[in-house]
Parts: C-alpha cells; sequence; structure tokens
C-alpha cells in the first residue's frame, strides 16, 4: 500500500463531523443522479430505435431484390423464382431467411367507406415470426400446397376505420391494364404493430392472389426478401446480396427502401448525446468543488506534509484518490438508480406513451451491456481529468503559512 492511498483512507475513513462530509454527499447524490438520467436516456433510446426498426423489418425484411429496372412502383415485375440463390442463400454466414413476395396497389370498397391498400402476397415460405405477438383476433394465414386460399389479414387500424370485424367479407378492386378487376377476400386475422403508416397500408394475402390478377406463371414472384441475423451488418450483407444475385436483379437494403424513417430515428441520437454531454460536465464541474473544498479543509494536512518532505505529485494523488472514491460511489448508486428503474419500466411498462405518434405504446427499455460499461467508463475518465486542473492548488500552499495559521 503506498503512502498516498493509505492517506486517502484514512482522510475517508475519519468519523468525525467537518465541513466536507456533507458536500461529499451531494457530490456522490450529483454523479449518482446523471449517471442514472445517462443510463435511462441511452436505455430508452437504443429501445425505441430497436423496436421501431424491428416494426419496419417486420414488413419488408433487411434486403429486398426485385428486378433491376423497378422504378420504385407497386406493380413490380414479375421474377422467376428458379434461381441460383434460392433458397440456398439462407444458408450463407450472417442470412437467417429468404422468401418470396409480391405486391399489387388495390381498393377497399365497403356500403359506406372506401380506402387504397397494397396487397402483399406471401408464400408458404413466409416467416410470420413477426406477426405472431402481434395478432389481437384471429389467426395468421394458413397457406395450403394446392389451391390458394382467399383468407387475409388486416390490421386493426384499417378494420377500425372501415369497420370491419373478424370472418367478415371484403371485396377489393384492382386495375390490371384498361381492365377493372374484383376479388372477394375473408378476414382470418387482425393485427397490430403501431407503425400506422404501415397498419393502413398493407393487407396481407396468398401470393397466387397476385400472380393470378397480374396474369404471371405460378412459378413468378415479385421478388424476394432477405433476413440477416445482425442489424449492425446491414450494409455489408448487402453488398454481399447484391454480388450473389446476378446483373438482371438490384438488391436495396431496408435503409435504402424507409431513408424517412431511418434518418429520424438517427436523429435521436443528437438529442441523447446533449443529454449525456450535459450530464457529465455537471458532475465534472460538481466534483472540482468537492475537490477544492477539500483541499482548503485539509491545508494544514498539506503543510505538514510539504514540510515531511512529501512531493507535490504525492499530495495531488492523495486528494485524486478522494475524489475517485467519491465519483465510485456515484457510479455505484448511480447504476443501481437507473437498472432499478430501467426493470420496472421493462418489466411492468408503467410509462405510456400514444402508440399513434411515438410508434409504440409504452417507453421501451434496451439494457445493453456494453453501453452501461461505455458509459461508466466515459463519467469516469472525464470527470477524473477534469479533477488535474483544481488539484494543482496544492502546489501553491506555503508549508510555513499553513501550519502557522492552522
Amino acid at each position: 500500500m503506498t503512502t498516498e492511498f493509505f492517506i486517502a483512507r484514512k482522510i475517508l475513513s475519519k468519523n468525525k463531523a467537518n465541513f466536507s462530509r456533507p458536500v461529499v454527499r451531494i457530490a456522490i447524490v450529483s454523479i449518482a443522479l446523471g449517471l442514472a438520467t445517462m443510463f435511462i436516456a441511452v436505455a430508452i433510446l437504443t429501445g425505441f430505435q430497436k423496436q421501431v426498426r424491428e416494426k419496419v423489418i417486420g414488413f419488408g425484411a433487411h434486403i429486398q431484390i426485385s428486378h433491376f429496372d423497378e422504378n420504385f412502383s407497386l406493380e413490380t415485375k414479375p421474377i422467376s423464382i428458379r434461381q441460383d440463390f434460392y433458397p440456398s442463400l439462407q444458408n450463407a454466414p450472417g442470412i437467417k431467411h429468404i422468401q418470396v413476395f409480391a405486391t399489387k396497389a388495390g381498393i377497399i370498397k365497403t356500403a359506406s367507406e372506401i380506402q387504397g391498400i397494397v396487397l402483399k402476397g406471401i408464400g408458404r415460405d413466409y416467416d410470420h415470426s413477426f406477426f405472431n405477438g402481434k395478432m389481437v383476433a384471429g389467426r395468421f394465414l394458413q397457406l395450403r400446397d394446392t389451391g390458394k386460399t382467399n383468407d387475409i389479414l388486416v390490421s386493426k387500424n384499417l378494420a377500425s376505420l372501415l369497420k370491419l370485424r373478424l370472418n367478415d367479407d371484403v371485396r377489393m378492386y384492382f386495375i390490371s391494364g384498361s381492365t377493372t378487376l374484383a376479388r372477394k377476400f375473408k378476414i382470418a386475422g387482425i393485427y397490430e404493430t403501431g407503425l400506422e403508416e404501415f397498419d393502413k397500408l398493407y393487407v396481407l394475402c396468398d401470393i397466387r392472389h397476385i400472380q393470378k390478377l397480374n396474369g404471371w406463371q405460378p412459378d413468378e414472384v415479385g421478388g424476394f426478401e432477405v433476413t440477416i441475423n445482425n442489424f449492425d451488418d446491414l450494409d455489408r450483407m448487402g453488398q454481399y446480396v447484391y454480388r450473389q444475385i446476378g446483373m438482371t436483379l438490384d438488391a436495396r437494403t431496408i435503409r435504402d427502401l424507409y431513408p424517412q424513417i431511418f434518418d429520424w430515428l438517427d436523429l435521436q441520437d443528437i438529442n441523447v448525446l446533449i443529454i449525456l454531454i450535459l450530464m457529465v460536465l455537471v458532475s465534472g464541474i460538481t466534483m472540482i468543488s468537492t475537490l477544492l473544498i477539500l483541499i482548503l479543509e485539509r491545508t494544514n494536512m498539506i503543510g505538514i506534509l510539504k514540510a515531511l518532505g512529501m512531493p507535490n505529485g504525492g499530495i495531488r494523488k492523495i486528494f485524486i484518490l478522494n475524489a475517485v472514491y467519491v465519483i465510485g460511489q456515484g457510479l455505484f448508486w448511480g447504476n443501481l438508480t437507473g437498472l432499478a428503474l430501467c426493470l420496472l419500466q421493462q418489466r411492468f411498462g408503467i410509462i405510456s406513451l400514444p402508440q399513434e405518434s411515438y410508434y409504440v405504446s409504452v417507453v421501451p427499455i434496451n439494457l445493453d451491456l456494453l453501453n452501461i460499461l461505455i458509459l461508466n467508463a466515459g463519467t469516469l475518465l472525464v470527470c477524473t481529468a477534469m479533477l488535474i486542473i483544481p488539484s494543482y492548488v496544492t502546489t501553491k500552499i506555503s508549508p510555513v503559512k499553513a501550519i502557522r495559521f492552522s
């Protein structure tokens, strides 16, 4: 044990009342509240981004493969299902699943309402795990090997708008060339994701309806949807898929398809960054004030240590060790408070949100160990670094004056 560490521990272990004790407690509370605020802000931001991102991906997967000269129209050009990459692409490292799809714009007409929709056709290879937790009534589509089903899946938003209920018959109208085509479907299930723009737009059906409406062959589809294991690899995997599909097809990531949503999510990072900077600055300034009070209160001790030959660097180290201990206490209670509040919200959903505005019904929480470690390490490093300059005050104290006027 070094001399500086021994003296620093003795200073902290004193039981007698002194002026600095309440100041130290205030500093610990300040750091704890600052870290808890940063902890909660990051957990909410990452949770919100994750949930909204997963909902968008649930409708369109991570990567979509379509005809190369596709002009972003809902009336896609047909692609043969007999591709070298299908379905073997899902065996590639980093890729989770590949499935077929097709879309067609249409209109739902009831006795009193009319609404434009996008009919999305899916096949038997469709991964419906996203919709398993979003069903509010009925069941997901059950597709057969032979013969297409007339069942469809509509959103709660659309059902409420058109006054539709489970098992109701729905009549839809489509344009094919110069001809208007009508089809009757039956509502087998009602879902709700909270993404109003998507909920009001998409109706899921058997892909064979799209093929027949467009006059396609049974082996023709609108495109392929690819899901990957890790969203952070989206750009890299997008390039990989693009290289695998040949020159006549195009691969676009979900970020390319819906840039406005992902740009909006990225903007949220700025708000949290401002909060983090302000909280760290407040904690750092509090620690500077606390350190100066500790130095002034122990001016006599500093004079004695200098008279005994301790160098300025050693005295500075004593007070920085004291400050680091205070910071450590603040970090401990800040983590405990932030984690407790996040777990309560995650478990019970205490704070709710208007889903039509925020796309989620309760404040989302995402607890990530790496984010927690970065917050703690960053707070400790910044606050400790800010203490180096005020610690130089000890070098200006004269041992003779300090002992004489103690």
